[in-house]
């Protein structure tokens, strides 16, 4: 055999850091059905990305569903080929519209959204700047497109001038610095007032990767940028991910008519790729036009975030510094994380174990996401699970 995989596979099993897929038998909700390898049963979730409990929504299903009737379930080709149907056409507008930018181009994933924006604008005549706690796809970005590559300090923004000041020195064609707008295993939010800042002091440009601001954040839920009032000027590049808060799938990129048409020539993963189904675009347009209007659904999330902040803090729980919906409590050792899981999973409770190479040894965590579809009982109901657990724990 030319590759040994065996080795590898058996030293993640001994780490506790082995990953397999959870089957679901039912749709995105508060309460959901798996099979674990012991039949059916019936959790209560706190896992889902799903932050305003759209993904089963009414309203956005028949919009799938009637556009499936009028063009199918599959796209056919690729945006550029003939592929780019008008529901396609009509998001990209409602996206501009909603974050305020001038266009908008539709990917995929927001992974390929994500390496295709960073490759097409960076070469090795470029530099490029990204927080140490980015999520993978834009790290693979970086790394992928040969600019010279640093990882500044998480939300630490002398260390970020200070490289930004050395880049200065040298001659750089374009500096990009990349940040999450939420990142998605603390739940905290960038400095972006303070990163724009530099920006425009060493002549650099902004991205940013809302995919966990998206929806929840803001006004009209338009993200991180309509929350802090930032323009398209001082974020050029704004990616948003549609399977989170929007509660469909596929990605964006948003920003100036030049950019769009920039990347519509350049990236890759955008010219090379069947487009998305037109039924998702259609669903997706309706589910924007829902989450404007969601200001309820937001507040009543935000009533459950201090709720489970202020119950995790009375049983001594360690939180992270997250005023968003994702709520990580911190471990620290890989398998007493996942001991923890599997517990909840006993008491019917789904909460997801994230352990290295995910974050760093030592930090294992369980990542908690709330959602508008949770209501305080059910918050409660977790808070009471993990005090036994924590304490059985303890004296054991």
């Amino acid at each position: 055999m030319p590759f040994d995989l065996s080795t590898d596979l058996t030293q993640r099993k001994q780490e506790n850091l082995f990953r397999e897929n959870q089957i679901a038998l039912s749709a995105q909700g508060p309460r959901m059905v798996f099979d674990l390898g012991h039949g059916k049963k019936e959790y209560l979730t706190f896992c889902s990305n799903d932050y305003l409990g759209l993904a089963n929504h009414p309203d956005i299903k028949a919009a799938f569903q009637n556009a499936a009737n009028e063009f199918g379930v599959g796209s056919g080709a690729a945006h550029l080929v003939n592929g780019h149907s008008y529901h396609h056409q009509k998001l990209e507008e409602d996206i501009a519209q909603w974050t305020g930018r001038e266009a908008a181009l539709l990917f995929s994933t927001g992974y390929m959204a994500n390496i295709g924006a960073i490759n097409a604008l960076l070469n090795k005549e470029d530099a490029i700047f990204q927080d140490k706690w980015n999520h993978a796809s834009l790290l693979d970005g970086g790394l992928l497109c040969g600019a010279r590559f640093q990882r500044y300090l998480h939300s630490d923004m002398a260390n970020l001038e200070t490289r930004l000041s050395r880049a200065n020195e040298k001659q750089t064609r374009r500096k990009l610095i990349v940040t999450d707008g939420v990142f998605s295993m603390d739940g905290d939010t960038a400095k972006l007032k303070d990163i724009t800042a530099l920006a425009k002091q060493y002549d650099a440009w902004t991205m940013v990767d809302d995919a966990h601001g998206l929806g929840v954040l803001g006004k009209t839920g338009a993200g991180i940028c309509e929350a802090l009032n930032l323009s398209q000027q001082e974020v050029p590049v704004l990616m948003g991910t549609l399977g989170k808060g929007v509660g469909t799938a596929g990605a964006f990129v948003a920003g100036s008519k030049e950019l769009i048409q920039y990347l519509t020539n350049f990236a890759r993963p955008y010219i090379y790729t069947t487009a998305m189904p037109a039924a998702l675009a259609a669903a997706t347009s309706v589910s924007i036009g829902i989450i404007k209007n969601a200001s309820e659904q937001r507040e009543h999330l935000q009533n459950l975030i201090k709720q489970f902040r202020q119950g995790a803090a009375d049983i001594g729980l360690t939180l992270m510094d997250s005023a968003t919906a994702i709520q990580p409590v911190l471990i620290g050792d890989a398998q007493d994380t996942l001991n923890i899981s599997q517990q909840l999973k006993a008491r019917g409770i789904m909460v997801t174990a994230i352990r290295p190479p995910t974050v760093p040894v030592g930090t294992s965590r369980l990542r908690i996401t709330l959602s508008a579809s949770h209501d305080s009982q059910m918050v409660n109901q977790l808070l009471d699970a993990l005090n036994d657990i924590i304490k059985t724990e303890k004296q054991s």
